[in-house]
């Protein structure tokens, strides 16, 4: 058991990947694509007049300040749009993919964060109307039933709460949560970078290889979008993953060659 989860940035080849998915599929490997969706969410917010305000917490984390009018953007473009075009490709090659929000079934569930805190101006400051949240359960039994019946989910990071609202979670945190959940031997998080970089942004200084006991101490080398990533894989190792891999999406068959070990692996 696999899971696979894209980054939903600029520059990713979805039909490379589907095509990987697709092939791998086939030969009998069970596995679940999770999908991020950050790009078509800045256009869609641009064009409907909410422009996206990112926002970084006291720890140094960036994400996506998602008021309710910025949810229901977020909504619309990675449930309604990337997940539907990653269904439809891996359809078109005669996948029996399945789109589902985690907030579908209860697949992601965990709780609401209705205020958070950031730093802005070298201040701490409060933000309210606050739809983002924390993934506390996996409904795995409704993937295995679609996994055992034999559809291909695809899933996207649309939470339910405890009061059953949908909240916006992150990506790579809700396929470390998944990995754990479903019990996957291996987790992939494929951006648009060949893994975690010595000295961003110089593609040739990839660390290849890094002990699963060692990874907090590499953990000082990721900027930007890769800290979630390095977060998520030590999610994943400390739920009993066997190994987690940050690998490249822009490139011919990515789920094959990380699995071959392209990218940074951490075992």
């Amino acid at each position: 058991m696999i899971v696979v989860k894209v980054g939903g940035g600029a520059g990713m080849d979805y039909d490379a990947l589907c095509a990987d998915a697709a092939e791998l599929w086939r030969a009998g490997q069970r596995l679940v694509l999770v999908h991020g969706g950050s790009d078509e969410t800045n256009k869609l917010a641009e064009q409907l007049g909410h422009p996206p305000r990112f926002v970084t917490s006291p720890s140094g984390y960036t994400s996506r300040y998602t008021d309710r009018a910025t949810l229901e953007i977020f909504v619309m473009a990675v449930a309604g749009k990337v997940n539907k075009l990653l269904v439809e490709r891996l359809q078109r090659l005669g996948v029996g993919a399945v789109g589902l929000a985690g907030i579908d079934g209860r697949v992601l569930a965990g709780q609401r964060k209705a205020t958070i805190r950031v730093v802005e101006d070298g201040k701490q400051k409060i933000l309210r109307d606050d739809w983002t949240g924390t993934i506390e359960q996996v409904n795995a039994s409704l993937l295995n039933l679609l996994l055992d019946a034999g559809y291909l989910p695809v899933i996207a990071p649309i939470a339910a709460s405890a009061q059953g609202e949908a909240v916006n979670v992150d990506g790579d945190r809700a396929a470390a949560a998944l990995a754990e959940g479903l019990g996957a031997s291996t987790l992939l998080l494929l951006s648009n970078v060949p893994g975690l970089l010595r000295s961003f942004p110089d593609e040739s200084s990839l660390v290849a290889r890094i002990p699963r006991g060692a990874v907090e101490e590499y953990a000082g080398l990721a900027q930007g979008r890769m800290k979630k990533k390095v977060l998520g894989a030590i999610e994943a190792l400390a739920g009993g993953v066997g190994r987690v891999i940050l690998g490249d999406a822009r490139v011919p068959q990515p789920i094959s060659k990380a699995l071959a070990g392209a990218g940074t692996v951490i075992e």
